[in-house]
């Protein structure tokens, strides 16, 4: 009988940025069972209905612009909708499957609703999003509670960090939790693409040259270290400069980490914006120098593994999320004055040696463990019952 997975927390497909869409691209693109339906739910601000892609079934869901709240009514409605196509076409042992815990407050009635159709409810509670420094009290209070409530209604808890698991278990034990580790995925080039004028271009207009520059990619916000990477770095000796892909405007922490740091004084510092193209970002990661990653919340980082797979050389900060990932395919640093800026004065006279093993590390690292193929077939075998 055919099994219908409905995913809900996912901006939709097809991916344009984020790991949770990657994801579901992913997911969908590799599918390996033909006895698994998807149903992926799909932020839409004007169209409704369905449309297909890569043989899922997309609904869009429209959602007026409410501020802060818009995430939450999104997973509401797409979960209302879920629910309603399983009771309109009689759907029998469907799975609906949540990305992040944003609707704790309200799940219980819809969980119960659910459980009468035969259906089931899986989550994954991405990372600490209650940790995180961009948000008020109230809202990290929020955050808590909701996770708390969704991992307490939740049939299956899908982990994508083992830390994550741990803490799951640890902290919300009940005698029926059932939990599964099954991590995100990067893609290891098998040959060297030759880049495409446009995307030189880039390079160009940034100053940048081939493997000579620092890479920095992720989200803007305090609890990515950028303060500690950005100051260390400037203490180090290193001539190379420092790529930061991130998207800076109308960002308060930006005018308050320039005040803190004065970086603006230091040339070698390159704010350049975001980058949206995933070509010419895997481009960007290729011939980096090394990449540095600061991600201290959350379970397993697209953008670690992102550059494990892509980047010879990886200095990540060092927390049990990221050592759990990179073990000795990569350096780590800690917040403590001149660790990072030592380690960076260090691997800059390291030889391509040195540093190709490394970076051959990272990547069978990705191969053997981070693999798409191996992570689909993960899921699929928990949505089909044959693992728990």
């Amino acid at each position: 009988m055919m099994k219908n997975v409905y995913i809900i927390g996912s901006k939709g497909i097809p991916a344009k940025y984020g790991g949770f869409e990657t994801f579901v691209e992913n997911l969908t693109k590799l599918q390996k069972s033909s006895d698994i339906k998807y149903f992926v739910s799909c932020l839409n601000g004007s169209k409704s209905g369905t449309f297909q892609y890569n043989g899922a079934t997309c609904f869009n869901i429209s959602v007026p612009n409410i501020g802060p709240g818009k995430a939450i009514l999104y997973d509401i409605l797409s979960l209302r909708w879920a629910i309603q196509h399983i009771e309109q076409n009689n759907v029998q042992d469907a799975v609906v499957y949540i990305l992040a815990c944003r609707v704790g407050p309200f799940i219980e009635p819809y969980v119960k609703k659910l459980h009468q159709l035969g259906a089931t409810y899986y989550l994954n509670p991405d990372g600490h999003e209650w940790l995180r420094a961009k948000w008020s009290k109230p809202v990290r209070a929020y955050w808590r509670k909701s996770e708390k409530k969704m991992v307490g209604a939740a049939d299956l808890v899908i982990c994508d960090s083992i830390n994550i698991e741990r803490y799951i278990r640890k902290n919300y034990d009940r005698n029926n939790l059932r939990t599964c580790f099954i991590p995100y995925g990067a893609t290891v080039r098998n040959e060297i693409f030759k880049a495409k004028e446009n995307q030189l271009e880039w390079f160009r207009r940034c100053g940048l040259h081939f493997d000579n520059y620092y890479l920095i990619v992720g989200r803007f916000v305090p609890e990515n270290n950028y303060e500690v990477m950005i100051r260390e770095f400037m203490k180090s000796n290193s001539t190379k400069p420092l790529v930061i892909v991130t998207n800076v405007e109308k960002n308060k922490f930006y005018k308050k980490l320039q005040k803190a740091t004065h970086f603006d004084d230091d040339p070698r510092i390159k704010f350049v914006g975001t980058v949206y193209d995933s070509e010419l970002l895997a481009l960007i990661r290729e011939h980096a120098f090394a990449y540095i990653h600061g991600h201290s919340v959350g379970g397993t980082n697209p953008s670690l593994l992102e550059a494990l797979a892509l980047t010879r050389l990886n200095l990540l900060f060092d927390v049990g999320f990221n050592h759990e990932v990179g073990e000795d395919g990569a350096k780590y640093w800690s917040k403590k004055s001149g660790s990072l800026s030592n380690l960076i004065n260090q691997v800059d006279n390291w030889t391509d040696l040195t540093i190709n093993s490394i970076g051959n590390m990272a990547k069978q690292r990705i191969i053997s463990e981070y693999n798409w193929d191996k992570i689909v077939k993960s899921y699929e075998e928990v949505f089909l019952g044959e693992q728990s």
